[in-house]
């Protein structure tokens, strides 16, 4: 899935407006985005235009208590993967960028 940030936001600095990009999941309605800096963090969809839709075939998508979604590849789907990938745990910072360095340089399909 790719999306395009749509204009500039005060509250979203490390984001650069009409600059498109790869979303890496969706956690309660939020997309997670490499930022401009580089970090995996959360963003409201409302922030985004979606240039492409399409979203990978093995994300594992779960729905919470109020119908709001969560979809991530299976690797990094598992409860408090992102806490440890924030507090800098060896395994889950690996794994992270494993999986990301594959998806963002695996060939675009026409």
């Amino acid at each position: 899935m790719i999306v395009k940030l749509k204009t500039f936001n005060s509250e979203y600095t490390d984001l650069s407006p009409f600059h498109w990009y790869a979303v890496i999941g969706i956690e309660a309605d939020d997309l997670r985005i490499l930022n401009d800096q580089g970090r995996p963090y959360l963003y409201p969809q409302s922030l985004f235009e979606v240039v492409d839709g399409n979203e990978p075939a093995d994300w594992v998508t779960d729905f919470g208590d109020e119908g709001e979604r969560y979809a991530y590849p299976a690797e990094l789907n598992s409860p408090g993967f992102f806490e440890d990938f924030f507090d800098a745990q060896s395994d889950a910072v690996a794994t992270f960028w494993r999986i990301i360095n594959q998806r963002l340089s695996a060939p675009a399909l026409a």
